[in-house]
């Protein structure tokens, strides 16, 4: 299978990485069973690197895919925190649920923080004395930011940088997709390995798929590009896409029927606003005390839904 080095990390992936997001509570809630198989369907089909994040709720779906599974694998996880203390209980949970004694890459998981070498200059110090104890093979950053690149490129302590990009720029915080690319080259020059998020904007650019991942694949510095899969279909026509260049039509014009939107049961909702606050898109606001999604502005990431106290949120 088609390998490429992430970096100067010293790793070497298959370019589609399994994004595990769409599995968990936050969006489809598939069972561990049902997330594991598809997670295991894409590993034998050589993909052998799994984003996930202490939020996702998904360890226990990548543990069921790995069980008895001897082949390579790549696990990048992240931590949301701000507290050093948590960050280090975030990263001792995922190795406690994958049954691992070393977590391939943890990032600082920020899409709200501009400058992560200051705001999370105590996480990023814990994680970096993980590092140092053997629990992290090598920190990364993951961010909305154009600017936190911007910096990361600076920092030879940071090695993986996991950025939001797609051909419209749609959930970047402070840019564009043009400056978003050019702080990944940034990073690609400096030596850090780089895969994209958000190629499809969350599912927004799903009528416009081959088009929007071909060009996130394109751009100067990236090196693979994490895509959430709800099924067979999507993995194959993925793989076929990343490892030969092969846009089966049929498969494509398939897929890029396919909606998604952000379900918020207002009948529900209390109004505490908690899910503002989570919202790196600022696409929710209140509206006669009830949570309402400006779509126009929605990404679609599903993280808003772990801050709603009554789970009333989710992407379907």
């Amino acid at each position: 299978m088609k390998r490429v080095s992430l970096g100067n990390t010293g790793l070497s992936i298959f370019p589609l990485i399994y994004g595990t997001l769409p599995l968990g509570s936050l969006q489809a809630d598939l069972s561990p069973q049902e997330g594991g198989r598809l997670i295991r369907y894409a590993l034998e089909k050589g993909v052998n690197c799994i984003d996930t994040a202490t939020m996702y709720g998904t360890y226990s779906h990548i543990r069921e895919a790995l069980r008895g599974w001897g082949g390579e694998v790549v696990i990048a996880t992240k931590t949301h925190t701000a507290d050093p203390a948590a960050a280090r209980e975030h990263v001792e949970l995922a190795l406690k649920e994958l049954g691992r004694e070393r977590l391939e890459i943890v990032h600082i998981h920020g899409a709200r923080v501009a400058d992560p070498f200051t705001e999370r200059a105590a996480v990023l110090e814990e994680l970096l004395k993980m590092k140092e104890e053997g629990k992290i093979g090598h920190v990364g950053l993951s961010s909305h930011y154009v600017e936190a690149f911007r910096k990361a490129a600076a920092h030879p302590e940071i090695e993986v940088v996991h950025p939001l990009i797609n051909k419209i720029g749609l959930g970047i915080i402070d840019g564009t997709a043009a400056e978003m690319a050019e702080a990944i080259a940034g990073c690609a020059g400096a030596g850090q390995g780089v895969y994209a998020m958000k190629a499809f904007a969350g599912g927004n650019l799903i009528s416009e798929a081959r088009e929007s991942l071909a060009y996130v694949a394109a751009l100067e510095g990236v090196h693979g590009i994490a895509i959430g899969m709800l099924s067979q279909k999507e993995i194959d026509a993925n793989v076929s896409y990343f490892q030969h260049g092969v846009l089966d039509e049929a498969v494509w014009d398939e897929l890029e029927k396919r909606r998604r939107r952000l379900k918020i049961m207002e009948q529900f909702c209390k109004g505490c606003g908690k899910c503002l606050d989570i919202c790196g898109s600022k696409a929710l606001s209140l509206v006669n005390g009830k949570a309402v999604v400006d779509e126009s502005a929605c990404v679609l990431c599903g993280y808003c839904g772990s801050g709603c106290p009554e789970f009333f949120i989710r992407v379907i």
